[in-house]
């Protein structure tokens, strides 16, 4: 694969937005993975805001991998909402393709295992229809892994049929996920079965070219059964391994790097982007 193409979550860095930008840049890293947050949470709701920052990515030699929107705030197997939640998400889609990336990252709620229930109906005609307008402007919602199975999602995305929706692969949320499932429905968590089937690492080959954009992260569960996230190549997930499936599927995108805990974000991501060069 050579090289990794490496991004950072600006909100990461805890940092205000032009000091995580120079911060980005000064590591060597090409991409920003955004969230609109502070004051562009406002400009990104605006044309003319959305040129500003553009212009602003861009002067710090930067470009986007992928917009970040819907932190699990929605559901759209509720059929509550889903008007709303679609006229938000084709103006997500809309401002990542003006933004140049093209790519928009979503959690989008917790898909069912039962493939024939009216809430997987309910997910499949929400996200075929944001689907099919991301296709139309040439964009795409890259959907977040965590609470389903790779097998589930590629199920999901063949039914839909659609290139307008792929996966943004966050390999430690396949980790995170499934103690909590495991709590919800009064079952035991077991690691090795949970690992079979969220496959963290062999997602990837399940997946294929359906991933668009993934995530630097890694987790692990403790002994006492909490999940946690951890410094990049301290969890669960096999780096090596991961990045050669991905390179087998053909996958050359951005290995975005986030971390949500941890004292210490900047020094946590400067080792990150090390650690991602080494591979």
């Amino acid at each position: 694969m050579g090289d990794l193409k490496i991004a950072v979550m600006l909100h990461s860095l805890r940092l205000p937005t032009e000091e995580g930008l120079r911060m980005i840049a000064d590591m060597g890293v090409p991409g920003v993975h955004l969230f609109p947050m502070g004051e562009w949470a406002s400009l990104i709701v605006d044309a003319a805001g959305r040129r500003e920052i553009l212009r602003t990515v861009r002067s710090f030699g930067l470009e986007l991998s992928a917009l970040v929107g819907w932190g699990g705030e929605v559901d759209l197997g509720n059929p509550e909402g889903q008007a709303e939640a679609a006229a938000k998400a084709h103006a997500a889609l809309e401002w990542a393709v003006e933004l140049g990336c093209g790519i928009w990252m979503a959690h989008v709620g917790v898909m069912p295992m039962d493939t024939a229930s009216e809430r997987w109906e309910r997910f499949r005609d929400a996200l075929g229809q944001i689907a099919r307008y991301g296709e139309k402007i040439g964009g795409v919602l890259a959907a977040e892994t965590g609470p389903e199975p790779p097998f589930l999602l590629r199920q999901m995305l063949d039914e839909i049929g659609s290139s307008g929706i792929g996966i943004n692969y966050d390999p430690a949320n396949l980790i995170l996920w499934p103690p909590g499932l495991a709590e919800r429905s009064g079952k035991p968590y077991r690691r090795e079965a949970a690992i079979e089937l969220f496959q963290p690492n062999e997602g990837p080959l399940v997946l294929g070219g359906r991933i668009v954009h993934t995530h630097a992260k890694d987790a692990l569960v403790r002994e006492d059964g909490q999940c946690q996230e951890v410094p990049l190549g301290e969890g669960w997930v096999d780096w090596p391994r991961y990045v050669a499936n991905l390179e087998s599927i053909g996958y050359r995108g951005y290995f975005a790097i986030e971390r949500e805990v941890g004292e210490d974000p900047v020094g946590d991501i400067r080792r990150a982007v090390e650690f991602l060069r080494t591979l």
